[in-house]
């Protein structure tokens, strides 16, 4: 009876006492877990430091050693530099004259339309034009202003090649169905060149711009063509700036290009082109009463006349023609 009675008692105490102890174990293995964890963080900290510093160690090593080489051995790895330097630029200059003659000689060729044709049945002209339409943005973008405008006239191999580029694009353009493929098929180049004209500064570079603009023009006679070029944001924007360009030729491709949108805006109805506070009027009648350039003034006087017949009635599409196209 007296150990029924206390057995519970004893037993329960001890009980107690082991799950306290047991607790206690729990936390205590909670801690070391994370001071483990915080040991193991700044040894890797410690770590990454002692790989920078190898390194750093390692660069100061061979600039010492570069230091403390003897001057012969300097002398030979300079030369061994200058070397390199001159025949990377050697097969930079021989790449560049080779795509240079070979552009030049496609650019002669596609002024045929069989051969243009001929092009499109290859069908490597979409890869042609993406590769056109990165060159020349590369090339626009790597102009420096006045500075390139006092080289512009130095025909280089780099400049004979970029133009010789959009006169393919000029070319192509120029066939019924290489307008048709440019309208359909290769809406980023078309927006490339406009946005390449945006970037050309005044007298800067003007044979790639008139070459640009002569592009966008024969794609223009198509309908498709000439509606994507409509809906370009900035289009009369750049036409203005197109207009305030020194060179006469600009001035006059720029205009053509306005004659074609202007067929549209009669196509569609008077009033919407009117009406907008860039449209250069001033400009086109300066042109066309002070031009020296003849060509410029009458084109300049036809685009006035087509103004007013805008603002009186609508043109009849079928009386209403655009020039021939432009090959180059």
């Amino acid at each position: 009876m007296q150990l029924r009675e206390f057995l519970p008692k004893v037993v329960n105490g001890d009980l107690i006492e082991m799950l306290q102890k047991a607790r206690a174990a729990e936390t205590m293995k909670e801690r070391l877990g994370q001071e483990q964890e915080q040991l193991r963080q700044e040894c890797l900290h410690l770590r990454s430091r002692l790989d920078a510093a190898q390194s750093e160690c390692q660069k100061e090593r061979e600039v010492r050693a570069v230091c403390c080489m003897p001057l012969q051995e300097k002398l030979v790895l300079r030369e061994q530099l200058w070397e390199s330097r001159e025949q990377l630029q050697q097969q930079a200059q021989f790449c560049t004259g080779l795509g240079a003659a070979s552009c030049t000689l496609l650019w002669s060729t596609s002024s045929k339309e069989e051969a243009v044709k001929d092009i499109l049945a290859d069908g490597k002209l979409q890869s042609f034009l993406s590769v056109a339409g990165q060159t020349l943005e590369s090339f626009v973008k790597s102009l420096d202003g006045e500075a390139k405008a006092e080289q512009q006239d130095s025909n280089s191999h780099e400049q004979q090649f970029v133009l010789a580029l959009a006169g393919v694009v000029t070319n192509v353009a120029a066939v019924t169905c290489g307008r048709d493929y440019l309208s359909s098929s290769a809406h980023v180049l078309l927006e490339t060149l406009m946005q390449l004209l945006e970037l050309l500064k005044p007298g800067v570079f003007p044979k790639l711009k008139v070459l640009m603009l002569m592009a966008l023009y024969n794609v223009s006679i198509s309908v498709k063509g000439l509606k994507y070029i409509r809906e370009f944001p900035g289009l009369l924007s750049l036409i203005w700036t197109l207009l305030e360009d020194g060179d006469s030729e600009v001035c006059l491709h720029a205009l053509r290009l306005l004659q074609s949108v202007l067929l549209e805006e009669a196509l569609v109805g008077p009033g919407l082109l009117l009406d907008d506070p860039l449209l250069p009027l001033e400009r086109i009648r300066t042109l066309a009463t002070s031009s020296r350039h003849p060509a410029l003034r009458q084109t300049a006087q036809e685009t006035l006349d087509d103004l007013g017949s805008l603002r009186t009635s609508f043109l009849d599409p079928h009386g209403t023609s655009s020039s021939d196209q432009v090959h180059v």
